[in-house]
Formats: C-alpha cells, structure tokens, sequence
C-alpha cells in the first residue's frame, strides 16, 4: 500500500480492464470459500472471483487471474493462491505456516478492537472500507486492544527471567485464546 496510490477499483489483466470490489467484507468472504473443502480448486476460485470481479471471466483464465489478484492485491501471511503446473492442474497444497490471527476465530476481537482504537463499526463499514484500509488499520491497532493482546499472548515465548507462576499463567492463557496448535509445556 501506498499513500500517493489510489485504492484498487479497477486493473488490466491479459489485455483486458476488471472491475474489482476489495471491501473487506468481500476479501474475507474470499477467505471462506478458500476454505471450503466441499469445494474443488476450480469452483473455489470460481467463486473467489465472482465475489470481487463485476464481471464473468475466461475460464482458461482463472487460476492465473485468481493468482494475479491475490498476490498483486490481497496478498496477507497467509497464502491463498492456487498452484498450477504446465497444463493448468492445481498442485498439491502445502502446509501453511503457524497464523496469529484467525479472521473467523477473532471476529469478535478485531470487532472490539476497531471500535476501542478507531471508533469504526466494521460491521456498518461492510461494503465500504477497503481491504488495503482494512488491513492497515489492523496492522496498526494499539499494544492496548484487545486484538494486540491476544497476538502477545499467542507469540509469548518462555525466558529467563520469568517465574513459575507467569509461564503457568501464560500457558494458560495461550490455552484459552489457542488458534488450535498444541500450547508447549
């Protein structure tokens, strides 16, 4: 993101101009379809693509659409493109690295911690704030959220120093708020 740039409403692809919708809400529905194992690669990004695009695209076309799109404009820590080999066939999926932040699981926490530090209801912002906004923002929030605690906690690491009582306490509290992992002993 940068600040002289205009927020993305529109790019050239193959020799051809897309409209695309980037509120946040639409990225993150993305999201969820990504993550439906009901689903095959293709229709996945099928469906990713007719959430952000106005228009029908070229079905040879989607995986390296999808790709252009995600990398270029959503891209996060987590990866979400869909890796072809020569003739178009997804490959296998590879293991993704440890997250801490769940969009789904901390729904809940971002929600809060918007309106704490901002002020913004991102449920009134649905179809309005950019994902490159929206992403910003998130990355700013305070050390005092509600968020920002939960990322301390989950990355908290044991140290010298600490007593007994604190790692105890620690661990536990990286139990409650757990995106799934196993807590080390």
């Amino acid at each position: 993101m940068r600040l002289n740039d205009p927020l993305v409403t529109e790019f050239e692809f193959g020799g051809k101009v897309y409209a695309i919708d980037l509120a946040f809400d639409n990225v993150l529905d993305a999201f969820d379809v990504l993550e439906d194992e009901s689903l095959r690669d293709f229709e996945r990004v099928e469906v990713c693509l007719s959430l952000l695009l106005e228009e029908p695209n070229s079905q040879e076309l989607i995986f390296p659409l999808w790709n252009h799109i995600y990398e270029t404009f959503i891209h996060s820590d987590e990866k979400h493109t869909i890796e072809v080999d020569r003739k178009g066939n997804p490959l296998p999926v590879q293991k993704e690295q440890q997250q801490v932040i769940d969009f789904d699981k901390d729904a809940d926490y971002i929600f809060a911690s918007f309106q704490q530090a901002y002020n913004i209801n991102l449920y009134k912002e649905q179809g309005k704030l950019h994902w490159h906004e929206f992403k910003a923002l998130l990355n700013g929030l305070p050390s005092d959220t509600v968020m920002q605690r939960i990322i301390q906690i989950r990355l908290w690491e044991p140290s010298k120093g600490d007593s007994e009582e604190t790692k105890q306490t620690m661990r536990e509290l990286q139990r409650a708020y757990s995106l799934g992992e196993e807590v080390e002993e």
